[in-house]
Order: C-alpha cells, then structure tokens, then sequence
C-alpha cells in the first residue's frame, strides 16, 4: 500500500450551480429502492421469525429501529446532493486510511450475499418442485443460480443500469405492499390487530417462551435490518448519483456494454456556488426527506403486516421459518387468504424480493470497489469506469455462485449483518465528521446543516453503539456460559 500523495487522494471540489429539482414524483426512486430491497431480509425472515417464536415480546424495538435509520440515510443522501461524489469517496476525502479499512469490512461482508438469492431460491422450490427428484437443498440452489443468471443477464443488455434496478425495484416494491394488505385483511389478522398494536409500544411480559442464547443474533439482525442496515443503508447514496439528484446531475451515468453507449463518470465532485443555485437547497432537502421517508416508511408498513401475520398466524401453532424453508412457512399468510392461489401468489412474491436483494447488491457493491479502485490505485484510471464495473461484477458473481452452496441462507445471510453491523457504528459517526465538520468548509453558508440534524445523527450513532455493546456482553455471556 503506497504512501504516495497521489495515494487515495481525490482532486479538489469544483464549483457549480445547483440544478433546480424536477418534478418531485419523476425524482423520486431511490427510496423505493431502499424500501423494496430492505424488503429481503427484515420483513421477510428475521422479524418474523422473532414474532413467531417470542409473540409480541420484542416487537416495541420495531418503530424505534426503523427510525434510527432516517438521520443515517439522510446524511448520506445529503453528501452525494451537495458533491454529487459517493459516500464512499466522501470517506476517502475525510480519511483515507479509515476509508480503506472500511471498503475492507466492506468487501468482507459481501462475501455471502449470495445467500438472498438461495432464499428467493426456497419459493421457487417449494412452488414447482423442480428439478424433479433434488432435495430441497438442491431445488433452492439450482433456483438461486438461475434467478443470478436472470439478473446478470439484464444488466448486461440494459441501456441505462440504474433504470433497470429502479424499475424492477418498483415493480416488486408495489406487488409486496398490495398482496400484504390484502393477506392483512383476512380475519385471523384483524382479529389480533388491538393486541399487536398494543404491543408495538408495551412489550409481552413474561415472554411466552424462554429466551434462547442463539436467538440473539437473530434479534440483533432484526434490529439492524429494520430499513437495510449495514453496508447497506450506503446503496443510497449510488442511488441517488445515479438518478443524478443534486450536484451528481454533473455526474455520469453506467450503461450495459451491450445496448448502452459509454458515458464518463467524473473522479471528483462539485459543490454549489457562492450565488448560483443556492436557492434550490430547501427543495432539494424536501425531496431527500421525503423519498428517503418513502423507504423507510413503506419498509416500516410492510414490516408491520408481516409480522402481524406472523403473529396471527405463525405464533398460535409454533411455526418457526428457517433452513431452506426461509419463505415456505410465511406462504401461510396468503394460504389463508386466497387458498393454494394465495399460497403461489406469496411464493412467487417472496422470490421476487429475496432475489432482487442480489440484484441491487451486486450492482451497489460494484460500483463501490470501482470508486475505491480509483482512488486508492490512480494508475487504475487507465481503465474504464465500466470495465471496472463489469469487471467487478463478473467476480462478485463467481464468488457468491461459490460462497451460496457453502451453508443454509440463514446463517450466511447473519454472518454478513453481524459484520455489517461493526461497519454500521463505524460509518454512522464517520458521518458527523464528514457532513458536520469537514463538508460545511467547502460549503456556502445557505447549504450547510444545522444542529437539528447533528442532534438527530449523534442519537443514532449512540443507539447503534449501545446496542453494538449489549451485542458483545451477550456473546460473551454466552462463551463464558
């Protein structure tokens, strides 16, 4: 690792005038991203499996867990509007070196997402029973496989890759909420909707079953996968880059190699000028509120009915999801509804947002290597922004086809939230230096932030840090048990 200036050292920002914001619902899209791919683990596996084991014992973490997550992502969408740079880069620009270490945890933590796409693959076993004679373990993979294959292959034909993800993301994020609300509506639920409300706010005590040590990773994925948590809160910020919000409207945009054309993507960002634009600011942080509010707020509501349901209708008979079962036991909530009709349309839907999980994955965490890549490594630039992307794309594929046959979904997809749980703590109070300290000196004085939002951004730097030390005490309890 060289200590050459040139090393993980970005140009200065340049100056530009803020683009006014378009029309507010054509610039709306990363949230429901945000919201269709957090969709892939909170909602879908660990809450409520919680909910299903322990009844409303836990369930009054939910709102707050689900919260603590807007200051985050706001400051993280605040950085990529004012710079049109990625978090990433911001990063590098406060301190390389911590920059470096945390693209490492990084890459360590997306060694096994994979594993989403093994648990969309458990609908699409359960569903078709193919191929004929597997065992489940073997029908899942052989789905995962093909669902990455699937993927891969859009990327590589679609003009605009971010159009891909976005549309897709839209699509799955609207099916989810509709079939939800109607499974919610069948009398089972309704009936144990006051007690489930109730609980949102006063937990169940005593819990209804002992406590088990090694539910405690479980919980604490549960909590920190309330909205995406970890690595992966920072996607918003190569979202919102590449819908060219803000100052990244300078920004270029990646293409597939097939159908797209080339566009470049500039190593350094912008700031706003002195006088240019700066009236534009009070809108463009009306539209990162409200769209980073669509993602957390329409993850927070499919979290509720999922784990209304389960609660309804899972905890009542013990049913616990898990294995290579991940989405098979939840196919009761439409069961109930709508028959063996409601039971495919579930499938099919959780195979939709368990594998998109791995699309908008291997995408994000492309482009983060290839910002790293030229940062760190300048002699990387002889290189294209896409042949890096492709590059590194074509890689994270291989590795996550090798790393998904390595255990069941469940336990892989903990392994990475754990580790990006340690990342989440570290990045959170990276972003009070970053925004708060060291952004606002290259800032006019109308697009700086204010207190309100240090205040909001040290709350959730603290919680995540309590809850990082209840974490260990517990593990080590357990050891030492």
């Amino acid at each position: 690792m060289s200590d050459s200036p040139s090393w993980g050292i970005l140009p200065p920002f340049k100056r530009a005038p803020l683009p006014p914001l378009p029309n507010m619902l054509a610039a709306l899209g990363p949230g429901v991203i945000f919201m269709a791919l957090a969709q892939g683990s909170g909602e879908l596996i660990w809450w409520p499996y919680i909910i299903a084991k322990y009844g409303l014992s836990f369930l009054f973490l939910l709102l707050p867990a689900c919260l603590l997550q807007f200051p985050v992502t706001y400051e993280i969408g605040r950085y990529t509007v004012l710079t049109g740079e990625s978090i990433f880069q911001g990063f590098i620009r406060l301190n390389r070196y911590f920059a470096f270490f945390l693209w490492i945890l990084m890459t360590l933590s997306f060694l096994w997402f994979g594993a989403f796409a093994a648990a969309g693959g458990t609908s699409l076993a359960a569903l078709t029973h193919f191929p004929a004679g597997w065992t489940a373990r073997g029908q899942t993979l052989f789905w995962g496989y093909l669902s990455m294959f699937v993927f891969l292959t859009a990327i590589l034909l679609s003009k605009v890759i971010y159009r891909l993800v976005e549309t897709f993301m839209w699509g799955v994020a609207l099916l989810t909420l509709v079939g939800l609300l109607w499974a919610s509506a069948n009398t089972e639920a309704l009936h144990a909707l006051p007690a489930f409300v109730k609980g949102l706010f006063i937990p169940e005590w005593p819990m209804p079953r002992p406590w088990d040590p090694d539910d405690a990773t479980k919980l604490l994925t549960a909590i920190t996968f309330a909205g995406l948590g970890g690595f992966w809160t920072l996607f918003y910020s190569y979202w919102v880059r590449d819908k060219g919000s803000g100052m990244a409207h300078y920004m270029g945009r990646l293409t597939g190699p097939i159908t797209g054309k080339a566009e470049a993507i500039l190593a350094s960002g912008f700031t706003p000028g002195h006088d240019e634009g700066l009236a534009h600011v009070g809108r463009w942080r009306r539209y990162l509120f409200w769209d980073i509010s669509i993602g957390i707020g329409g993850n927070l509501l499919t979290t509720l009915m999922t784990c209304l349901l389960a609660y309804a209708l899972l905890f009542p008979k013990g049913l616990l999801p898990g294995g290579y079962e991940l989405a098979v036991v939840q196919s009761r909530f439409f069961e109930v509804s709508w028959g063996w009709i409601g039971r495919i349309l579930f499938l099919i839907i959780a195979a939709a947002f368990l594998s998109d999980t791995w699309l908008a994955t291997v995408d994000a965490v492309s482009r983060i290597h290839t910002d790293c890549l030229y940062a760190f490594f300048p002699r990387s630039q002889a290189v294209s922004v896409r042949s890096w992307y492709l590059i590194f794309l074509f890689l994270l594929t291989a590795i996550t086809s090798a790393t998904m046959g390595f255990s069941e979904p469940g336990p892989l997809i903990l392994l990475s939230a754990v580790i990006g749980f340690v990342g989440t703590v570290l990045f959170s109070v990276a972003l009070i230096f970053l925004n708060h300290v060291y952004l606002p000196r290259h800032l006019p004085v109308a697009a700086r932030p204010g207190n309100f939002n240090l205040i909001c951004l040290v709350v959730s730097c603290v919680a995540y840090a309590l809850l990082a030390i209840a974490y260990l005490l517990t593990i080590t309890g357990v050891v030492l048990g």
